[in-house]
């Protein structure tokens, strides 16, 4: 051995590779033997040992265990996707996997991961065949748990009728409660399953049973539209006014999704068209609001109250308004609603229409002598409204009708400062011909240049600032306009206010003095200072 190999194989820690007695492997440190890759992997505690087990089947064994000769599989073993093996089968409906499992003692009551039992998994695919061996192997027909509690209600969701005939057989119950849909028949009637809700009630099922997403049967099957079901439950004296679950009423619910068949069979049978529902409150806000005339003419025909107060836009006729329903505000104001009534979003039925810029509507309001400078909702008065979406026509329309131009209140304090936020030059123009304070303090930027010039509407800004707006005013979220240009990188602005002598180098004013002034001005207006 050369001299130069026997001093590397003796420096400690050096590795050499030379056969070992049997094949290849490599000397460890110090210079002693390794065994064979395999044989040190098979000494490791927690290691994973591929292995051919007999028959060419090849398994992983925990622990480094090779498999022995005929160790079998532990049916019953728990993880993974589905949960059990049984699981797996049933999901896919694989009758012969199943049944050899069943044969190997398969748990039927053993809990998985997706529909928690093993029938309700099965049920939910609608399976009979399996189904039944499940049932032979004395499954649980009552187990609760999982997403719909119990195996009838997983049946009657998939609208299983042969197999729901055979849970009831195994004495299933027909009232049990759980799961999203709360009872059996309303995950039926959820899903318009005439048969299957036809079989439930025939065995006795409670129509009025409350609780699931839409808190009974009659209202799950009025929110699909299922005018069958409807009938059926109906027949069975289902309470058509009964309260609760996601819509609060069955004609809530109907009223939500547009069935109007539905609704008429609803009211015929006198459902309580005053009763509070969950998103409107009231059935005839809803119809209003999507402008469903023949439906809130049939409401109203059914005394439903027209001034009624709740929800988002307050009264029907503020929420026919804010969409524009020309024929259904003309009905309710027929029916002597309340053209001053307030609350709710735009706190005006004249105010709601002035937003969305509906000229007919507010004609139609004006005619009824609504208020024009009534105070509150949103933005302040039906003049701020209008202006801040730049309906040039409806801002003419109002100041017509003497709408004060220098009212102050809601998010931009002043119309001027609503329609110089939004850039809109011909309403700021209109205004500021009708005397409008072009240097007003209050509101989200403070003043109307400061919100021209956050918006980086140069035309406006030049409008106000010919109308000697002051260039250095405080106030607002930028507390002065040139900050506020400069926040949007608003470059012919920043050099408009900059031409005017703005203060490049203006502190803002501390939070307190800032909240300290807003309050005075505040105080100033309800006394009707100046």
């Amino acid at each position: 051995m050369a001299a130069g190999e026997e001093c590397r194989r003796q420096r400690p820690g050096r590795r050499v590779r030379q056969r070992a007695p049997g094949g290849v492997g490599w000397r460890s440190r110090g210079g002693c033997a390794a065994a064979p890759r395999q044989e040190r992997r098979c000494q490791c505690p927690g290691r994973r040992l591929r292995q051919r087990a007999p028959g060419g089947v090849s398994s992983w064994l925990p622990g480094g265990r090779a498999a022995a000769s005929g160790e079998n599989a532990d049916v019953n073993a728990q993880g993974g996707k589905y949960g059990t093996a049984l699981q797996a089968a049933s999901a896919g409906g694989h009758k012969v996997v199943f049944q050899l499992l069943l044969e190997k003692n398969a748990d039927v009551n053993a809990q998985g991961r997706w529909f928690d039992y093993m029938l309700h998994t099965t049920l939910s695919g609608g399976h009979e065949a399996v189904v039944r061996l499940l049932l032979e192997k004395n499954a649980d027909v009552n187990a609760q748990g999982g997403k719909y509690g119990t195996a009838l209600q997983a049946a009657s969701s998939g609208g299983h009728e042969a197999v729901v005939q055979l849970l009831l057989e195994k004495n299933a119950d027909v009232n049990a409660q759980g799961g999203e849909y709360g009872t059996a028949l309303q995950a039926a009637s959820a899903g318009g399953h005439e048969a299957v809700v036809q079989l439930l009630l025939d065995n006795n099922a409670d129509v009025s049973a409350q609780g699931g997403e839409y808190g009974n049967a009659l209202q799950a099957a009025s929110a699909r539209g299922c005018l069958a079901v409807v009938r059926l439950l109906l027949e069975k004296n289902a309470d058509v006014s009964s309260q609760g679950g996601k819509y609060g009423t069955a004609l809530q619910a109907e009223s939500a999704c547009g069935h109007k068949v539905v609704l008429r069979l609803l009211l015929e049978k006198n459902a309580d068209v005053n009763a509070q529902g969950r998103w409107f409150d009231y059935m005839l806000h809803t119809m209003s609001s999507v402008g469903h005339e023949a439906v809130v003419r049939l409401l109203l025909e059914k005394n439903a109250d027209v001034n009624a107060q709740g929800g988002e836009y307050g009264t029907a006729l503020q929420a026919a308004s804010s969409g524009g329903h020309e024929a259904v505000v003309q009905l309710l104001l027929d029916k002597n609603a309340d053209v001053n009534a307030q609350g709710g979003r735009y706190d005006t039925a004249l105010q709601a229409a002035s937003a969305r810029g509906c000229l007919a509507v507010v004609r139609l309001l004006l005619e009824k002598n609504t208020d024009v400078n009534a105070q509150g909702g949103k933005y302040g008065n039906a003049l701020q409204a209008a202006s801040s979406g730049g309906h040039e026509a409806v801002v003419r329309l109002l100041l017509g009708k003497n709408a004060h131009v220098t009212a102050q209140g809601g998010r931009y304090d002043t119309a001027l400062q609503a329609a110089s936020a939004g850039g809109h030059n011909s309403v700021v123009q209109l205004l500021l011909d009708k005397n409008a304070d072009v240097n007003a303090q209050g509101g989200e930027y403070g003043n109307p240049l400061q919100a021209a010039s956050a918006g980086g509407h140069e035309a406006v800004v030049q409008l106000l600032l010919d109308k000697n707006a002051h260039v250095n005013a405080q106030g607002g979220e930028y507390d002065t306009a040139l900050q506020a240009a400069s926040a949007g990188g608003h470059n012919s602005v920043v050099q408009l206010l900059l031409d005017k002598n703005a203060h490049v180098n203006a502190q803002g004013e501390s939070t307190a003095t800032r909240s300290r002034r807003r309050r005075l001005a505040v105080t100033r207006r309800s006394c009707g200072c100046s």
